[in-house]
């Protein structure tokens, strides 16, 4: 009896739950029972999208040399490049003597892993926001170095991202002024302390 009555309690819990709002985000929507309006789930500020290659403002092309650091480490061998000798180098433009000439990433093989953002030298590639890239066709998700850009360039302007690089030279300018700073101070405050005349 005890038994029937515990079945027939779980059975009310279940039903009671069925009727109540589901917890779960039905996207994209077609229409569902509750005739609820489906929306994206909002993204948190740190949230890790697809690769992105950077763009260099500053001399007006890639940061991306075409080394193949990131694509030998890849551990899904999702990444493809092929590099040539930079115009920029030649012109006294740019310090690249290599520049990135074509790139692609098969998105549907790539895990997210971060690790060739981790293994770049120059700041050529980073973690965008992008997630939403799905396609119809089987190779939809290959992704070929204009569009790379194209996300890189929109990360770089929601982000203000700048390079790790160059992060790290302003903090050792910053720190090397306030040394200098603090230095001056205690030069400046030894010959006052020398006027002082003695006590006694």
């Amino acid at each position: 009896m005890l038994n029937s009555l515990k079945g027939l309690w779980v059975t009310f819990v279940s039903t009671v739950k069925g009727l109540r709002q589901p917890v779960t985000r039905e996207y994209p929507g077609t229409g569902t029972l509750w005739k609820r309006v489906s929306r994206p789930t909002p993204v948190q500020d740190r949230f890790m999208g697809f690769p992105a290659l950077t763009w260099d403002g500053e001399i007006e092309e890639p940061f991306c040399t075409s080394c193949m650091v990131c694509i030998r480490q890849c551990p899904t061998q999702c990444m493809s490049a092929t590099m040539i000798d930079n115009p920029a180098h030649e012109e006294g433009r740019s310090s690249r003597r290599k520049i990135v000439e074509s790139f692609e990433i098969n998105l549907n093989r790539c895990i997210l892993c971060g690790i060739c953002v981790e293994v770049c030298n120059f700041d050529a590639i980073v973690m965008s926001h992008e997630h939403e890239m799905s396609t119809f066709q089987r190779n939809g998700d290959r992704v070929d170095l204009p569009a790379l850009l194209d996300i890189g360039k929109k990360f770089q302007r929601e982000t203000e991202w700048v390079p790790p690089t160059v992060l790290a030279k302003r903090r050792a300018e910053a720190e090397a002024a306030q040394k200098d700073a603090a230095e001056e101070d205690a030069a400046g405050e030894e010959p006052a302390a020398a006027a002082e005349p003695a006590n006694g």
